[in-house]
């Protein structure tokens, strides 16, 4: 079974491509980073198998599979940091999700599941599919009346963090730092997909390694070289960056 994965991070590409060099009945064609690429190689290499990123910059990867041109169709496995709208739409012998940080015992269960699907099943049953799972996530980002939470691992336990109560995210090489009031969690993801996770919340980016909640937000301090930082609740000075600095003060109202 030849393979494609699609991941716009660099470190979430790798762990499955990793772990597909163990597995002999599958050969990786190559691996793309975004969605438009993703659409050119996979009409163009016809892999029978796609690990793709949910999330990604330029597009969802939703709308990488409503653009593709080519039979036959191949097996989708989806891969995503987040479970906040309906996974159980996923629970279907022809497609099967991921969810990061995922154990590598699961995603050879995955494989096991995605080698035992026929060709014929495949087919008969792409389109149905994919138009159900994309009605379910465009449908669950815009109308779900469940409270949008932020799954951060922790040992044995994994805490839900809600929009209010997180102050800032910082970038700390491959991890988020993210800031409560009296703690701080360490995630393994990047600050691109959290903007993308809190984009229809009151957060905004003021520098490429900063994403504040513009509600903690307790001064707005300007120094004597025309730099600008934001002091939050907790007394912590981050920089605004010259190009963000125009969008900030007019989201506050300077």
């Amino acid at each position: 079974m030849k393979a494609l994965v699609v991941d716009d991070e660099e470190l979430a590409r790798r762990k499955v491509l990793n772990l597909l060099a163990e597995v002999e009945e599958i050969e990786v064609l190559g691996e793309c980073s975004n969605g438009k690429s993703a659409i050119a190689q996979i009409n163009k290499l016809k892999p029978e198998l796609v690990f793709l990123d949910i999330s990604m910059k330029d597009m969802s990867g939703f709308e990488v599979l409503q653009k593709l041109n080519v039979n036959p169709k191949p097996v989708v496995v989806f891969v995503t940091a987040y479970d906040n709208y309906a996974t159980k739409a996923f629970d279907v012998d022809a497609f099967d999700f991921l969810l990061k940080p995922f154990r590598d015992e699961r995603f050879f269960k995955t494989i096991k599941k995605v080698l035992n699907i026929s060709n014929n099943e495949v087919q008969e049953n792409f389109e149905k599919r994919l138009q159900t799972l994309f009605e379910v996530y465009s449908k669950d980002r815009k109308t779900s009346k469940i409270p949008l939470k932020l799954p951060v691992r922790q040992g044995n336990k994994t805490v839900l963090l809600t929009p209010d109560e997180i102050s800032y995210i910082c970038a700390s090489g491959y991890y988020a730092e993210i800031y409560t009031e009296n703690s701080k969690y360490l995630l393994r993801e990047s600050l691109n997909n959290l903007e993308e996770f809190f984009k229809d919340h009151a957060f905004f980016r003021i520098h490429r390694s900063a994403i504040i909640n513009l509600n903690h937000i307790k001064e707005i301090v300007h120094s004597d070289f025309s730099e600008v930082d934001v002091k939050m609740k907790d007394n912590k000075l981050l920089r605004i960056s010259k190009s963000n600095k125009k969008e900030l003060f007019d989201k506050l109202g300077i």
